[in-house]
């Protein structure tokens, strides 16, 4: 059997008809290179100017890449989104709309977290499908469709809670989530007894009384990497991953050889409401409180990082992989800038530049690759 296999790999790799290219040409035919290459150039600026600011630190790295989380598990779903051809401009407004549907339930009528949890999730599944639904029959720009339920989720959010509660925030919900067996996965740490041995050995920075600076590993990170493992074998190893590329690329085609491509795309509208529901529950469980504004601009901010990560916004082009690195660019631009001790202000100046040096240098790249065939 090893021989066989052996005998085939070597055929393989003396069969005339396949042409063997170098490491970097095959590099420059991936989607993220331009979002690593841009994470090097991040962190290599931030090591000069922050490198003795703590940055770098285990308690300075934990603070971007909890930043960094947030914004890419909703980065991730709208990739997979960006790639099958159709954008999702109502994330910002679920997130908010979903923080809502959890906390008004438990603060006001008295229902359990993990029931509330589970009617949110609920009902990001039906605002997921409506979204997908109204496109794929309709025929309109998602854009169109998502842009009206970016209004109509945030109204709702606004009326229903000032109309129940008389105010645009609710809190008071540190209490219930405590000891909740649902509410466990969207708070807290995981790691402590890893972290207290590190700072035993001397491996991590403790503080006065001898406790470890970093206490463990924030549940947003761990979303943030299983969601994105998630995505990135569905996108390479399944049939399904096939046809989210086919829809992207060309829908009419898709169809001709049997793609479903509404129920693709319908399937990706739910996983993005989805997507923002679990980053609505871990905003709202760390604050103990949700409220109308959350998730303003994050839609933007989502798609801003699939692009620096190599999408297309036409479609049929992009990665998981590179949502990811587009997110940890802006978490790390973030807090670098609090580090260096920069005016925030001109953080989204940055934002909207890096944006544009990523289209730029995506471009350049997918067009030296297309000369090199």
């Amino acid at each position: 059997m090893n021989s066989t296999t052996t005998a085939s790999a070597v055929d393989i790799a003396k069969d005339e008809r396949l042409r063997n290219q170098s490491i970097i040409r095959k590099a420059m035919h991936r989607p993220e290179l331009g979002a690593v290459a841009g994470a090097l150039l991040v962190f290599g600026f931030f090591g000069i100017f922050a490198g003795d600011s703590g940055m770098f630190s285990a308690s300075g790295t934990i603070n971007f890449l909890e930043v960094s989380a947030q914004l890419g598990i909703i980065a991730v779903a709208a990739a997979l989104l960006m790639i099958a051809g159709e954008f999702d401009l109502s994330i910002g407004s679920m997130i908010a709309f979903s923080g809502l549907v959890v906390a008004i339930p438990v603060s006001v009528w008295g229902l359990p977290m993990w029931m509330a949890i589970i009617i949110a999730f609920i009902g990001a599944v039906g605002i997921g499908y409506l979204n997908g639904y109204l496109v794929v029959r309709t025929k309109l720009p998602s854009f169109i469709v998502t842009l009206a339920f970016l209004f109509i989720l945030r109204g709702l959010a606004i009326g229903f809670t000032r109309l129940i509660t008389g105010r645009t925030q609710v809190g008071g919900l540190k209490e219930a989530a405590e000891n909740d067996w649902l509410a466990s996965l969207f708070h807290g740490e995981v790691g402590t007894s890893l972290f207290s041995w590190l700072a035993k050995i001397g491996w991590l920075e403790t503080n006065f009384a001898g406790q470890p600076m970093v206490t463990g590993i924030p549940v947003s990170i761990i979303w943030w990497m299983v969601i994105a493992a998630l995505a990135t074998w569905v996108l390479l190893m399944t049939r399904f991953g096939n046809w989210i590329f086919a829809c992207g690329g060309d829908a009419n085609a898709a169809r001709n050889v049997g793609v479903p491509v509404n129920k693709v795309k319908i399937t990706l509208f739910i996983f993005t409401a989805l997507a923002a529901t679990v980053f609505a529950c871990l905003q709202v469980l760390d604050a103990g409180s949700a409220d109308t504004n959350r998730g303003l601009l994050k839609e933007f901010e989502a798609i801003i990082a699939v692009v620096i990560g190599g999408a297309l916004l036409t479609g049929g082009y992009g990665s998981a992989i590179g949502a990811v690195f587009g997110a940890l660019i802006f978490g790390t631009v973030q807090m670098g800038i609090f580090y260096t001790g920069v005016n925030t202000d001109w953080f989204k100046v940055f934002m909207g530049v890096m944006m544009l040096l990523a289209v730029m240098f995506n471009n350049y790249v997918r067009k030296k690759a297309t000369e090199s065939h």
